[in-house]
């Protein structure tokens, strides 16, 4: 099966699909011939699609499931740095939410979003659990506590931190997922040597997706640490056979609305 397909009435032979392959496995095109990608090199193809993207012509059609091509509308996707700049200054970490759930259709759109993040050679290694239900996310938060009442006095290098937090917890304040009516759950592959990063790139995409539908998200580090030892809550999880917790990401309607945006420190650069 060839990689690429080319129209021949529209391909101009321009070269830029043979220059912006990471893998240098696309042979130009010349007065005679359309751009190809011979058998020997075909094994070689990360799927990353840059041919595909990156023809002005879109004479060239990356063959991995061709039907499901999207065009782009003309000027869709434009955003103004000023507006994205705001965007993403006005990002905050939500920990009020609404008991209102939010559609699962809706989570759906955000995570088709955010499986376009980048990941190293394009192995996209990233699989997501979404708990939906809010009891079950409150007994997620429950494990958690009890991970941590198995670890107080312990070596743990947070285990100062612990009967602060499990004080709170008893008293009746979820200090865990912030009454947060859902969790999604980035897991990974456990042997694959790079795929925590590309969880959590992929997890940051779904943070700026997130306020774009009204949805606020908060990093749920508290449950991200009990789940990478706590047998309990990996079986709550239903961590699948041979994967791994890379992060957990809380997330829901905020109970209030942003109007402003606080500092930061001062930019620290160096040039070299």
């Amino acid at each position: 099966m060839a990689i690429i397909l080319v129209d021949q009435d529209l391909c101009t032979r321009c070269g830029i699909c043979s220059n912006i392959c990471p893998s240098r496995i696309i042979d130009p095109a010349d007065e005679n011939t359309l751009p190809a990608v011979n058998d020997v090199k075909a094994g070689m193809c990360m799927q990353c699609g840059h041919c595909e993207a990156f023809c002005p012509s879109q004479a060239l059609l990356l063959n991995i499931r061709p039907d499901e091509r999207i065009a782009i509308p003309a000027g869709a996707g434009a955003i103004s740095p000023g507006d994205l700049g705001y965007y993403l200054k006005k990002r905050r970490s939500i920990r009020h939410y609404k008991a209102d759930p939010v559609p699962g259709e809706i989570i759906g759109e955000v995570l088709d979003i955010a499986r376009y993040a980048a990941s190293g050679g394009n192995g996209q290694p990233v699989e997501w659990i979404v708990v939906h239900d809010p009891k079950k996310v409150r007994r997620i938060a429950g494990l958690t506590i009890d991970w941590m009442r198995s670890l107080v006095n312990s070596s743990h290098p947070m285990s100062g931190y612990f009967p602060g937090l499990i004080g709170a917890w008893d008293a009746g304040h979820d200090v865990i997922c912030r009454g947060a009516p859902h969790l999604v759950i980035a897991h990974i592959p456990d042997s694959h040597p790079v795929a925590s990063i590309d969880a959590i790139i992929a997890l940051t995409h779904f943070d700026i997706v997130a306020p774009a539908f009204g949805i606020g998200t908060c990093w749920a580090g508290f449950v991200a640490g009990a789940a990478s030892e706590y047998a309990p809550l990996l079986g709550e999880m239903g961590i699948p056979k041979g994967r791994k917790v890379a992060y957990a990401m809380m997330f829901g309607y905020p109970q209030y609305t942003i109007h402003g945006i606080p500092r930061r420190k001062p930019l620290a650069v160096t040039w070299q």
